[in-house]
């Protein structure tokens, strides 16, 4: 009995302890939970409330209308256009940038990396990765008004280099037909030294002993490159292509700048969208169904995407 009662005692000592680290876990985690809940977990639940509601955003009174506002979105083929625009947007520019990210880090990566066959900078690499790196940290709207008078028709210098080549000069931001084009240039061009660093870090830590396996086993460059780099760094290219995708779905201020949206609608994406109903037509029920779509567009990518990394894994 004493044994028992000394057992009974010992474990409920036990259980009190641990609800006293638990409380403790809690009280420190806290202060980094807050700032989450206030900044993100409650305007994502609260912009669902209102999208099923008619609030002009200045107003105190609304009505609940339900599914209008999505019904309505869902009728509008308006809305079906600028989705399009989205979706294009988000898989040229992301593709883009990862592409050509990769090819800029096999040129300033490590020798035992890929092996020989492919002609490397071995000077100055470090200024050419400061170079290419820079854009990323320049605010958006400064790198789309130096590009929009870049693009500009009659004087811009992309249209002087076009004519020192015989080649006829584009109208870019200001043509359906390379509008979009250019907003792409621009988010690729400012994306792609991001891109660049993380697959620098992720071609160095391919271990040498596989380069030289292959190089042994008779493999050139390009098999060394399908079969050993790209397999070895695909981490790296599902985390940049999940963070691309989301970082496009969200893209706005260079498509302010740069063709506010036009012309006729070829580059009004869904955030461009939800501003325009938001704050043009104080329509904060039908924008906020606009975010509600964002976000679950950004939710359906992103498992596809997982689920795809998964598979590739699975079947290498």
């Amino acid at each position: 009995m004493g044994l028992l009662r000394g057992g009974e005692f010992f474990s409920g000592k036990l259980r009190r302890a641990g609800a006293s680290d638990n409380l403790a876990g809690w009280l420190f985690v806290l202060p980094a939970l807050l700032p989450l809940l206030v900044f993100w977990v409650f305007p994502v639940f609260y912009s669902l409330f209102i999208s099923f509601t008619d609030w002009d955003l200045i107003s105190k009174n609304f009505n609940f209308v339900l599914i209008k506002n999505y019904t309505s979105l869902f009728r509008d083929p308006k809305f079906f256009k600028v989705l399009a625009n989205t979706l294009v947007f988000a898989f040229g520019s992301t593709a883009s940038a990862i592409i050509i990210g990769f090819l800029a880090a096999l040129l300033f990566s490590g020798n035992h990396a890929v092996g020989s066959g492919f002609k490397r900078f071995s000077f100055g690499t470090g200024v050419f990765r400061t170079f290419i790196f820079s854009p990323y940290i320049t605010p958006m709207v400064a790198v789309s008004i130096v590009w929009s008078w870049i693009f500009e028709p009659r004087v811009g210098v992309l249209n002087f280099v076009l004519s020192l080549f015989h080649l006829p000069a584009l109208k870019w931001t200001q043509s359906m037909d390379t509008a979009m084009l250019s907003v792409i240039i621009v988010t690729v061009w400012k994306q792609l030294g991001w891109a660049m660093i993380f697959y620098i870090e992720a071609i160095n830590r391919v271990p040498g002993s596989l380069t030289e396996a292959a190089i042994i086993d008779g493999a050139g460059f390009i098999k060394r490159l399908v079969h050993v780099t790209i397999p070895m760094v695909s981490p790296t290219t599902y985390f940049l292509v999940i963070i691309s995708t989301i970082i496009s779905l969200q893209a706005y201020d260079q498509i302010l700048v740069l063709t506010n949206g036009g012309p006729a609608g070829a580059t009004r994406t869904l955030l461009y969208y939800y501003y325009q109903e938001a704050f043009s037509n104080f329509s904060a029920g039908k924008a906020s169904a606009v975010a509600v779509i964002i976000v679950l567009i950004t939710v359906i990518l992103s498992v596809s995407e997982t689920m795809l990394s998964k598979r590739a894994v699975y079947y290498d």
